[in-house]
This record gives C-alpha cells, structure tokens and sequence, in this order.
C-alpha cells in the first residue's frame, strides 16, 4: 500500500494520505512553540501601547472630524445664502 505525506499549505499540519483512495489516513498537527511566561507578558504589554496609541490617535481625529465638519457647513451656508433664488438638485431625480 502506498502513502504520500503531505504538508498543509494552511495549517502545515502533516497529512498521510493513501495513494490508491485519496482517504487520510493520519493526520498530525503542527507543534506550536509556547513561549516563557515573560515573553508573553511583553507581548501582552505591546499590544497594550499598541492600542493605547492607536486610541489617543482615534480621539485627536475625531477632535479635528468636529472642526472640520463645522468650517464645511458654515461654507455651504455661504453658499446657500449667496444663491437664494437657485432651486435644489437632487442628484439622484437627474437620472
């Protein structure tokens, strides 16, 4: 009976596989490393800043998102004040 073993491309699990059906006959997980209690506290700790970081990031863009939102409404009511006798376009009615 011949066997080919072969390597997950997704899993790299080993799989035994029978040559003659194509039916797995063994399969073997890959053997995950397990760190020191220590590197995963460092790793626990960078991600940590990570998401501090990308936190106090989101709050100065929503701080400028409110700035920003306000200056582009006072210039459409420029321009809406400027042209008072000019009809509202739906875009979606030009279709």
């Amino acid at each position: 009976m011949e066997k080919f073993n072969i390597i997950c491309p997704c899993c790299e699990a080993n799989l035994t596989i029978d040559a003659n059906t194509g039916a797995i006959l063994a399969h073997e997980e890959k053997k995950k490393a397990h760190g020191s209690f220590d590197d995963l506290k460092h790793e626990l700790i960078k991600q940590k800043e990570l998401r501090d970081q990308l936190f106090s990031q989101e709050i100065s863009s929503q701080k400028d998102r409110e700035r920003i939102l306000e200056e582009k409404f006072q210039e459409a009511k420029k321009r809406a004040q400027g042209e008072p006798n000019t009809p509202f376009k739906n875009p979606l009615d030009l279709e």
